[in-house]
């Protein structure tokens, strides 16, 4: 059953599952736009739009936070800075899935991830 589960297993233990959301959550604030599979996409989905949101609160706290969870403490530090000028009328959505074509090994939906 799925009560509760917030987030897809996809197919990987606990530890794997979030080092690999945490690394494309950084990957997708570095970058600003990733190729990854649907599913994958659909994760890091959440888990950047929380980064964001404790981005434009600002404090300490959220500052913290997000040094928690984001593996670059630079990249950190630049998205405090420049979130209030990219995403400060905006509440929630900072995010777009776009699908593309089918990998071509496995068959599986492939999608890419960009801040809008």
């Amino acid at each position: 059953m799925r009560h509760s589960r917030r987030v897809p297993q996809l197919g990987k233990p606990a530890d794997q599952r979030r080092a690999l959301l945490r690394s494309l959550a950084t990957q997708l604030i570095r970058h600003g736009r990733i190729t990854t599979t649907k599913a994958r996409a659909k994760a890091v989905q959440s888990e950047v739009e929380r980064m964001i949101t404790l981005a434009k609160d600002g404090s300490l706290a959220a500052r913290r936070r997000a040094l928690g969870y984001l593996y670059d403490k630079q990249l950190v530090h630049t998205l405090f800075a420049q979130v209030e000028d990219r995403y400060g009328s905006r509440n929630g959505g900072y995010t777009r899935i776009l699908r593309t074509v089918p990998r071509r090994g496995d068959n599986a939906e492939m999608a890419i991830i960009e801040l809008i």
